[in-house]
């Protein structure tokens, strides 16, 4: 008989965020592997016709809560759905800060196999009461997935069970045949993609422009991403005279994604950590333009360390280090056919289908 895999997610597609794409994928792949897979995840739009169109097409079975004008209704019906779901599956996976609170509550009444994955924010709070909640709800699982040794690390001193399993990425789909060129201004173009945020890092590179300018008078900044604090990063662009130097394109659809990403000559990323903990717990963005023959530059001191194969897929910095900034724009520069064949493999080696078997192998052992 198959084994039944439950996961519970806080976030999930056609929605955008990291951990729902990773739920997704784990999904897609334990069902590709035979596993018989329902999947717990919120509804996340008012008017949700997208999602459950989404939703019919999986090879699996989605179970979604409700959005309700009372959140504490809602948490309450996910509790519920998550039991009764409990009751039919041989192990539950729970990804996410709630869908953690919620398994580790669950699974103290409903005795099961269960696998905790952490991405990073939701190990690293500043409060002492959301720590204290996730600790011991951490505690309560037979095992924990960490996606970068930085998240491991974060947990390293509850003495918990520990493996880590970096993100992987379909690279068939993040595949550089037959796509059409963007034609970006600048030269070099680096890129970064992600919600425009202090977190990301978009920031963070603006500051470095007025330096990056005297070696490079050409280069171009392009910021591709919903953009929450364009406006603010702006106007400090401005105040530091480079705001031609900078394009924000806002949300894009996949077409022009994948176009602007092969007309890049540098996918950078120079995260920051959030004043209440949010932070980057590995950078799946950095390895879906290394598909695309793309060397990425990221920060020291996040989940992006095991995102870049250092001086192969790119280089991790100091994000503060503009002298060191230059310098690897031009290594990269100088070597780019050695940095995009790299960036290629080093992307293949986080094919799902290669990812998915570490998963499996600790799934068989779990009891």
């Amino acid at each position: 008989m198959n084994k039944k895999i439950l996961i519970v997610t806080s976030e999930f597609p056609p929605q955008p965020g990291g951990i729902g794409n990773h739920a997704y994928n784990l999904g897609l792949y334990l069902s590709k592997n035979q596993f018989e897979v329902t999947v717990i995840a919120d509804q996340r739009a008012a008017v949700n016709d997208q999602e459950k169109q989404f939703d019919a097409k999986l090879p699996f079975l989605v179970k979604r809560t409700q959005l309700k004008n009372i959140r504490l209704f809602m948490y309450f019906d996910r509790v519920f759905k998550t039991i009764k779901a409990l009751k039919k599956n041989d192990l539950v996976i729970a990804t996410g800060k709630f869908s953690l609170w919620n398994v580790a509550w669950c699974i103290r009444f409903l005795k099961r196999p269960s696998l905790a994955v952490i991405h990073g924010t939701e190990v690293n709070f500043k409060s002492f009461g959301l720590t204290a909640v996730t600790n011991w709800a951490l505690k309560q699982f037979t095992q924990v997935i960490a996606v970068s040794n930085y998240t491991k690390d974060l947990v390293s001193h509850l003495n918990l069970k520990v493996t880590v399993i970096p993100n992987g990425i379909n690279t068939v789909v993040w595949n550089k045949d037959h796509l059409e060129c963007q034609e970006l201004k600048g030269y070099p173009v680096l890129t970064t993609v992600g919600r425009v945020s202090s977190r990301k890092g978009q920031l963070e590179v603006i500051k470095h422009l007025p330096e990056l300018i005297r070696d490079f008078p050409e280069i171009h900044y392009h910021c591709i991403g919903i953009p929450t604090e364009a406006e603010d990063f702006m106007n400090v662009a401005r105040s530091l005279g480079v705001e031609s130097f900078i394009t924000f394109h806002g949300a894009v659809n996949d077409k022009f994604l994948k176009a602007a990403l092969v007309a890049t000559d540098i996918f950078v990323m120079l995260s920051t950590e959030s004043i209440t903990g949010d932070v980057e717990g590995f950078g799946i963005a950095i390895l879906e333009a290394n598909a695309l023959g793309v060397p990425a530059i990221g920060s020291k001191g996040c989940g992006i360390e095991d995102a870049i194969k250092q001086n192969y897929s790119g280089f991790v910095i100091d994000r503060a280090d503009s002298e060191t900034f230059k310098v690897t724009i031009s290594k990269i520069l100088k070597a780019q056919e050695f940095f995009r064949l790299n960036s290629i493999t080093w992307a293949q080696s986080h094919d799902w289908n290669i990812i998915i078997e570490n998963y499996i192998g600790i799934i068989s052992c779990v009891r």
